[in-house]
């Protein structure tokens, strides 16, 4: 991943657990040893996190705030990026996807994988006409354990193909969730909601 250059985000010790279950304080050490952790294997300190189970206590956005944190993925709630207040300033909210997302769909709910491809391309298809209107985000959430498995991904595949086709036309940025929080941390304020 180092030789890569992927992007690594903060997402807890363990999958086992659950923010919202913890105190305060022992939040903080879980997040101060998650970023420790990653730092040190990773050779880099993740300015992203997004919590084991999309699970947070009322006070996560502080913490995250104030352990470094430029931005978090723990609010499916909107297509757009936007700003959220915390005791020691802002921090930004990229947005992570639910519905387009392998574990719930394929796992949870049975839905086989070229049910997912086409989720997949009718919600990009959507989501291209509605950013006619305005700039719009739409993340895809995979796991390999679920569509990582090889009779799998010949449908991702068609899905990203499908995408792909539209990079030319200068209407698609495909990136990851740092870009778009580097992107949109250098906007003007008023433009996006929060700041």
């Amino acid at each position: 991943m180092r030789e890569r250059g992927d992007e690594v985000i903060g997402h807890g010790r363990t999958n086992s657990e659950r923010q919202v279950d913890f105190k305060e304080a022992d939040e903080a050490a879980l997040i101060r040893q998650a970023t420790e952790t990653i730092a040190r294997l990773g050779g880099a300190r993740p300015f992203g996190w997004m919590g084991p189970w999309i699970s947070e206590t009322t006070v996560t956005p502080d913490l995250l705030k104030e352990a470094g944190y430029k931005y978090l993925m723990d609010w499916p709630c909107d297509d757009q990026a936007f700003w959220m207040r915390t005791r020691s300033g802002p921090i930004l909210h990229v947005p992570y996807p639910i519905e387009v997302n392998d574990s719930p769909v394929i796992c949870a709910r049975m839905f086989t994988h070229d049910d997912f491809a086409k989720i997949i391309t009718d919600q990009f298809d959507q989501m291209l006409k509605f950013s006619e209107r305005q700039p719009l985000i739409m993340g895809i959430a995979l796991h390999t354990f679920v569509v990582g498995q090889p009779f799998r991904l010949l449908a991702l595949q068609r899905a990203l193909e499908h995408m792909l086709c539209h990079r030319d036309a200068g209407k698609v940025w495909f990136t990851r969730p740092g870009a778009i929080a580097d992107y949109v941390m250098r906007l003007p304020k008023g433009i996006v909601p929060g700041s």
